[in-house]
Order: C-alpha cells, then sequence, then structure tokens
C-alpha cells in the first residue's frame, strides 16, 4: 500500500465511502471557527470527496464552495449532492486554479499523500490564499506511517511531525491559530488552523 493507490481505491469504494462517512458533523466547532476568521465565503475544498457533510454544511451558511478531488466517483457524487456548487476532476498536487480564496480545508486528505508531496502542498495552500485566508488542515499528531481502511480496503496514511507542520505554514506566510492533536471534540481527529499573511 502506497499513496500511489489512494485515488485507485476511492474510484473503487467512493459508493460505499459515502454511505458509510459520518454525518453527524463532528467536524462543525473547527468549521465554524474557520468561518468566524475567514474575510469572505468563497471556499476550496481539496479532496472534497462526495460533499457531505462538510461541503454541504458550508454552502448551508452561504460559502460558495469549489470542490477539488482526484477521484471522478467522488467528483460524481459531491456534484450529484450539490449541484450548485462547482467541482473539479484535479489531483490536488500541483493545483493551479490561479483564484485565491477566503478558506482552504484540505480535511482528510492531505494525511494521504507522501511526506514530499505534504511538503509541496504548502505553496498550493498559499497560491490559493489572499490576507487573512484561512486553512483549515487535519494530519497525524506525529511524524511516521500508517495503513487504515476503508470500506474493507487498505489506505496508506502520512504525517510530518508538528514542528514541520508548523515551519512549513511559517515558510509560506502562515500564522498557526490553533492546533489540536487528537482533538477529543473532533473524532480523534489532529487539527490545524491557520491565517495567511502573506510572504515578508
Amino acid at each position: 500500500m502506497t499513496p500511489d493507490d489512494i485515488l485507485p481505491t476511492y474510484e473503487r469504494v467512493a459508493k460505499g465511502f459515502a454511505r458509510s462517512r459520518d454525518r453527524t458533523l463532528y467536524e462543525r466547532r473547527w468549521l465554524d471557527r474557520a468561518l468566524g476568521y475567514a474575510p469572505g465565503r468563497r471556499v476550496l475544498d481539496l479532496g472534497c470527496g462526495p460533499g457531505l457533510p462538510i461541503a454541504s454544511y458550508l454552502q448551508d451558511r452561504r460559502a460558495e464552495i469549489t470542490g477539488v478531488d482526484g477521484a471522478q466517483a467522488m467528483v460524481a457524487l459531491f456534484r450529484q449532492n450539490l449541484p450548485h456548487a462547482r467541482v473539479l476532476h484535479r489531483d490536488m498536487r500541483g493545483l493551479d486554479l490561479g483564484e485565491e480564496f477566503d478558506l482552504i480545508l484540505a480535511w482528510n486528505s492531505l494525511f494521504h499523500l507522501s511526506a514530499d508531496d505534504q511538503r509541496a502542498m504548502f505553496p498550493v495552500f498559499a497560491a490559493h490564499a489572499r490576507p487573512r485566508s484561512v486553512l483549515v488542515m487535519t494530519t497525524g499528531p506525529e511524524a511516521g506511517e500508517a495503513i487504515g481502511q476503508v470500506e474493507g480496503q487498505q489506505l496508506y496514511h502520512a504525517s510530518l511531525s508538528p514542528a514541520d507542520y508548523q515551519a512549513l505554514l511559517e515558510g509560506q506566510g502562515f500564522e498557526v491559530l490553533a492546533f489540536t492533536p487528537e482533538d477529543p471534540d473532533c473524532n480523534g481527529h489532529s487539527v490545524w488552523m491557520a491565517r495567511y499573511l502573506g510572504v515578508t
């Protein structure tokens, strides 16, 4: 199991994933905080999956959503679930939309990339941010690799150290607003929130 297996796996399990995906919206507190900090309502959702529950929740709060997913099956489900949102079949790695957003999400997506590909995402985040844009991402609580499961299929996960993530964020002009490893109020997710100040 390697990072290259992630997109083919999600292509195979997209419908089952969408059916079983937790919709209790345990992410709500982080999403509400992010909307409170963000300068507007343009949202870039990287690794958007089927759009439920996160993108749907944000759209209900007047956000203008652009979803991006590398699995065509996920894009098709997103389009069905949020017909009035924009969704693009693109790999988040090296993404260059030529647009800026108020809120950038990499929820349960960044950690499927290899360590080197994760490092390369931080300029991508910055390229799609405007002053005071907010970035929310989930990582592991510490450096390492792990194999999880979805719909009976193995899934690769990797994480850098918190110190590495902080340095990468600051190096691209982001100010860390919060980091909660294994947040007990967010189903054990390790969540970062940062604000873009620009590179000085």
